[in-house]
């Protein structure tokens, strides 16, 4: 297997979620080695929870499990990320969402180029 960094974040690692089918980004949660350890287990997203600081397995109370499909990493070897295929209603997020990346932040003040806005020359 290969080695992660876990050191750069006190022994945790981002995980991204993304859909494996359709490649959306579901969420962010972190993992320490024994969270990835459960993980390759039982084939379920399993993180590292920072304010109960215990491991939690994705959907074991609300049944919205994320099957892990595939596991890579970065150049950096400091972030995995999680292929996953939803089980239950597919709603990942504590808010009833299918995504936890929901809410835009302030996009509309980011510089555009021609190529993107339409413009012609």
């Amino acid at each position: 297997m290969t080695k992660l960094d876990f050191d750069k974040m006190q022994g945790l690692v981002p995980a991204v979620l993304q859909d494996a089918d359709s490649g959306e980004v579901l969420m962010l949660g972190f993992m320490n080695p024994a969270a990835l350890a459960e993980t390759l287990r039982n084939g379920y997203a399993t993180f590292f929870s920072r304010t109960r600081n215990q491991l939690w397995t994705k959907g074991e109370t609300s049944g919205n499990r994320a099957q892990v499909i595939s596991i890579s990493t970065d150049c950096d070897r400091d972030t995995l990320l999680l292929r996953v295929r939803m089980l239950g209603d597919g709603l990942i997020c504590h808010r009833g969402t299918r995504s936890c990346f929901t809410e835009s932040v302030f996009t509309e003040s980011l510089p555009r180029s021609p190529e993107f806005s339409g413009a012609t020359e």
